[in-house]
């Protein structure tokens, strides 16, 4: 008989609610854990569209992440975990039948890469945004990514700090729901 795998208890939620007196920053909490995060340079909105810099008001299950094998070791979660290839890109162009879904280069559509330069995508989770259901320029590439010194806003996402992100994988995996409020 194979010996047994530890269970692993994941949160069910994430909550993320605006920092006082900055849009752009918020309180994630996960449990008893707080950690600091930026938001989208445009703050939260209920109304989200392509290019806005919002990040959206609204449930977002965690779907799988990905990482640099090449920077860092695979993290420890139940969430599926893929490492980034040089040549992984994600669509951002609302009138391509691939918007808002990972593609390989070479691709002509506009596109973000996922190995980037910096340590942004280091770790990086996609949440369920106009996913399983694409509305065109409803937003795309809404992920949950490491952040900026100073947290800088992002493009839309939710960033926090590489130890913050260490310690949340460990509570989470299929089934979790981020909750912006």
């Amino acid at each position: 008989m194979p010996p047994s795998r530890p269970k692993h208890t994941t949160v069910s939620s994430i909550l993320v609610r605006a920092a006082p007196r900055d849009p752009t920053r918020a309180i994630v909490q996960v449990g008893s854990l707080r950690f600091a995060a930026a938001l989208g340079r445009s703050g939260r909105s209920a109304i989200k569209r392509e290019g806005d810099g919002a990040t959206p008001i609204a449930p977002m299950a965690l779907l799988y992440g990905f990482y640099r094998a090449d920077r860092i070791a695979r993290p420890a979660t139940a969430l599926s975990m893929k490492p980034i290839a040089p040549t992984m890109l994600w669509c951002d162009d609302p009138r391509d039948g691939c918007y808002n879904r990972p593609v390989g280069a070479p691709f002509a559509p506009s596109h973000e890469a996922l190995a980037r330069a910096d340590n942004l995508y280091d770790i990086c989770l996609v949440m369920d945004w106009n996913m399983s259901s694409r509305r065109r320029n409803g937003g795309s590439a809404i992920f949950f990514h490491l952040a900026r010194p100073g947290y800088l806003p992002t493009e839309g996402c939710i960033a926090i700090r590489l130890a913050d992100m260490r310690r949340l994988l460990r509570a989470i995996g299929p089934g979790t729901v981020v909750r912006v409020v």
